[in-house]
């Protein structure tokens, strides 16, 4: 059965990116077939993906108001078996022009109907609008990365909300396949504090699997590449690739 994730935290700069393409990468090299729909209008994982955002003739902006075809729009990636559907600045007006559209909040839904992935990765815009709405009605997995920071819980509540009126009104079947920390640094005790704090309100959602922080992980995006090409022993690479199995033993 295909898995359609929707990586999301509406709080910005928490990994969200960062943890969509490097999942999407050891997911293909375990032999899956991988889409990353950038869905965020800052298309950081199409130029972390090393392609480049202002030079493609359509993207996802195109595919959502019917100008193009989603198999007009996929790129292909450094790594075998790893897709994108790309996305650049365009993509900012969707929110307000989507309010117009009939049955829109499945329209993404309705596009990621005729594509066949073993695995699809949403990575959505850092907000609570039209855009996130439809990737949460067009998935049938939640993946939240949080940071190990002080106000890492403050937004989830809301956060979880928006989940709950999606599940009731458009997508029964969204399941919150976990929270993972990122950003966790194991020499401070806030960390620490924040994975049991985390623990308390997520119990078995929470995956054991934390990520570091760490500067391999860092560097990656800016040579378009994901961790797995950029540095494979890095403490970053290790964390996702057992992230990865973690994932795919939880979807099974």
């Amino acid at each position: 059965m295909r898995q359609v994730i929707a990586v999301l935290n509406q709080k910005g700069g928490v990994g969200k990116t960062t943890s969509t393409i490097n999942l999407g990468a050891y997911f293909a090299k375990a032999g899956k077939s991988v889409l990353i729909v950038d869905f965020d209008p800052q298309g950081n994982a199409t130029s972390g993906l090393g392609i480049d955002k202002h030079a493609l003739s359509a993207t996802m902006y195109d595919v959502l108001f019917g100008r193009a075809e989603a198999s007009d729009a996929i790129q292909e990636t450094n790594i075998d078996k790893l897709f994108v559907l790309p996305a650049n600045p365009s993509l900012a007006s969707a929110e307000v022009e989507l309010v117009s559209q009939m049955q829109r909040e499945l329209i993404l839904k309705n596009i990621l109907a005729n594509v066949s992935y073993d695995i699809v990765l949403i990575d959505c815009p850092p907000s609570l609008g039209l855009l996130t709405v439809n990737a949460l009605a067009a998935a049938n997995h939640l993946l939240i990365p949080v940071q190990a920071e002080y106000y890492a819980l403050e937004g989830l509540s809301q956060l979880l909300s928006v989940v709950q009126r999606v599940r009731a009104g458009l997508n029964p079947g969204l399941d919150l396949l976990g929270v993972v920390v990122t950003m966790y640094d194991s020499r401070t005790s806030l960390s620490e504090q924040v994975y049991d704090e985390l623990g308390k309100h997520f119990s078995d959602k929470l995956f054991k699997t934390v990520v570091p922080r760490n500067v391999r992980l860092a560097e990656a995006p800016s040579h378009g590449k994901s961790i797995a090409e950029h540095d494979k022993w890095s403490k970053g690479a290790r964390a996702y690739k057992a992230l990865s199995k973690e994932i795919l033993e939880r979807m099974k």
